[in-house]
C-alpha cells in the first residue's frame, strides 16, 4: 500500500510563504490552489460532502480538517470526531437533565444488542467488559449531525474498527443523511514521523498546550546548566513562561501504542482495498531524492536544534529540513501541514467532479 507522491511545486512561482500564521497559509492556499478553491466554495454553497478520515493515531487528522475549515469557513464545514463525541457522554451521562433528553433521542434512534442500560453502566463503572457498540456510537454520531446545517462534514475517528467498515459504507442511509457525496481520505504517515512527535511532545502544565521540543518550539527555549539539556517554556502571556514537560510515557514513543498502529495499519489496507467509495490518498512524506523538483523548501516539515552560546548567555536555535526513513526505508522529509492540504483541495475537485 504506496500513495503516489503529490506535486506541489509551482514553476515560476518563486514566492514563499509563512506557513505558521493564518495570514501566510492563506497566500500560500491562493498561489497554490487558488483554481479549486474556487471551484469547492461554489459547490458547497449549495452543495455539501461527508469524508471519512483514516490514518494512523497521531498523523494529524485534526489538522487537516481544522485547515479545511479555515480555508471555507466553519459555516461550509466541519470537524466531527468521534472520540470526542464519546468522551462527552460522560458529562451528560453525570447531568440529570442532558441524561434524560439523552435517553429519549436513544428511545428513538438507537437499535442494537445492548441495552442503554447496560451501556450507561459500563460507562458509568468505566467497566471495559461491555463496549460502546457501534450502534450506539452510530446513533450519537446521529445525533451531532442532526443538529448541524448543511455543511461539508470531516468525519475523524469513524470506523474506529474492522467491522465498522461496512457500516461506513451506508452510513448516509443510516443516519438518514442528505444525498451529499461521500469518501475515504486516507492519510500515510511514516511510524518514524509518529515516533518523533511523540518521543520530543512536551505541554504546558496549566493552560495544558501541546508543542514539540524539535518539531514546534515556543518563542521561549530555556537551558539548564547541571544538565546541559534544553526545554520550552510555554509563549501564553497567561502561564508566565511555565515550564513544558513530557507526558507520562511519551519518552518511549510509538512502543506505547504499538497495538493501536498496528489496527490502523490493518484499517487503513482494508480501506484501500475497497470498490465504489472514492479515495482521496494523502502522504505526509517526500523521499529526498525527489524533494527539489516535487515541493518547495518552506513546506518541508524543519527540525530545530539547540546550542548554547556561553559568550553572549543565551540558547542559539538552528533550523533544518527533517529527515527520516519512512517506512520502507526510504530517507524522505515530513511535509508540513498545508502542503498536504494542497494534495487534499485538488483530489477532491477529481473527486467532486467540479
Amino acid at each position: 500500500m504506496d500513495f503516489p507522491i503529490f506535486k506541489t511545486k509551482i514553476d515560476g512561482l518563486t514566492d514563499e510563504f509563512d506557513l505558521n500564521s493564518p495570514e501566510g497559509r492563506g497566500k500560500y492556499f491562493e498561489a497554490k490552489a487558488g483554481e479549486e478553491i474556487e471551484k469547492l466554495t461554489q459547490y458547497l454553497k449549495k452543495d455539501a460532502f461527508i469524508a471519512y478520515m483514516l490514518a494512523k493515531k497521531s498523523a494529524g487528522k485534526g489538522t487537516y480538517a481544522r485547515m479545511m475549515m479555515e480555508i471555507f469557513g466553519p459555516e461550509y464545514v466541519v470537524h466531527l470526531s468521534v472520540g470526542d463525541i464519546i468522551r462527552d457522554i460522560d458529562k451528560e451521562i453525570n447531568d440529570p437533565q442532558k441524561r434524560k433528553e439523552l435517553e429519549e433521542f436513544l428511545k428513538t434512534n438507537y437499535r442494537g444488542f445492548h441495552s442503554l442500560e447496560e451501556i450507561f453502566k459500563a460507562q458509568e463503572d468505566r467497566s471495559t467488559k461491555t463496549l460502546m457498540p457501534t450502534e450506539f456510537i452510530l446513533a450519537l454520531v446521529e445525533r451531532e449531525i442532526a443538529r448541524l446545517p448543511k455543511k461539508a462534514i470531516f468525519i475523524d475517528g469513524f470506523p474506529r474498527g474492522l467491522d465498522q467498515v461496512s457500516y461506513s459504507l451506508f452510513f448516509r442511509s443510516l443516519v438518514g443523511y442528505r444525498e451529499d457525496k461521500d469518501m475515504f481520505i486516507l492519510i500515510q504517515i511514516p511510524e518514524t514521523v509518529i515516533d518523533e512527535r511523540m518521543k520530543f511532545r512536551v505541554i504546558c502544565p496549566k493552560c495544558h498546550t501541546p508543542r514539540n521540543l524539535k518539531l514546534l518550539p515556543t518563542k521561549f527555549v530555556g537551558h539548564d546548566a547541571d544538565t546541559g539539556q534544553f526545554f520550552l517554556m510555554c509563549d501564553s502571556p497567561e502561564c508566565n513562561k511555565a515550564r513544558m514537560k513530557p507526558k507520562e510515557g511519551d519518552g518511549l514513543g510509538i512502543e506505547n501504542i504499538r497495538a493501536r498502529l498496528d489496527k490502523d495499519e490493518e484499517l487503513l489496507k482494508k480501506a484501500f482495498s475497497l470498490y465504489g467509495i472514492p479515495k482521496v490518498l494523502l502522504r505526509n512524506a517526500v523521499p529526498v531524492d525527489r524533494a527539489e523538483e516535487m515541493v518547495d523548501n518552506y513546506e518541508l516539515t524543519p527540525s530545530f536544534l539547540y546550542s548554547w552560546d556561553d559568550e553572549n548567555k543565551r540558547v542559539v536555535l538552528r533550523e533544518e529540513p527533517w529527515a527520516a526513513k519512512d517506512d520502507q526505508g526510504v530517507l524522505s522529509y515530513s511535509l508540513m501541514a498545508p502542503a498536504v492540504v494542497v494534495s487534499l483541495l485538488k483530489q477532491l475537485v477529481e473527486v467532486l467532479e467540479l
